[in-house]
């Protein structure tokens, strides 16, 4: 799992990548939120929007990390314009009044919260999503 995040020390979760390599990009910091979005959603197969400090989404990373998928994880609580995204992650997802995150892009393609990653486990399209998105090779 990859982080992006303002630290650089490693975690169990995966690598962060450093403060230098966000200041490198900080053209790309002045896109709206809701392109920066999409952009980050594209980068990788699996692309997950979290909170440092939320159980569910704690819950979502190891459930992919426990089906041998690598996400990228951008946690929404060390960017300094988290909440901006935050913002366009609720528009996304048409969720104004519970929690936002975590959100989930497979593939470019938005899945949803942790209620709409579950039910495609449960009902066995996720794993589909992921070996289409290039994310699990079983």
């Amino acid at each position: 799992m990859q982080f992006q995040t303002e630290s650089s020390s490693s975690s169990s979760w995966g690598y962060y990548l450093s403060a230098a390599v966000r200041r490198s990009t900080m053209m790309m910091s002045m896109e709206d939120p809701m392109e920066k979005v999409g952009r980050l959603a594209a980068e990788s197969a699996v692309v997950i929007f979290s909170l440092s400090s939320c159980c569910m989404c704690h819950a979502v990373k190891r459930l992919f990390c426990g089906m041998g998928v690598n996400p990228t994880v951008y946690e929404l609580d060390q960017d300094p314009r988290g909440t901006e995204l935050e913002r366009a992650l609720m528009m996304l997802v048409g969720n104004y009044t519970s929690a936002t995150v975590p959100v989930v892009f497979i593939g470019g393609k938005l899945i949803g919260s942790m209620d709409r990653v579950m039910a495609s486990h449960i009902n066995g399209t996720l794993v589909p999503l992921l070996k289409e998105a290039g994310a699990l090779w079983l």
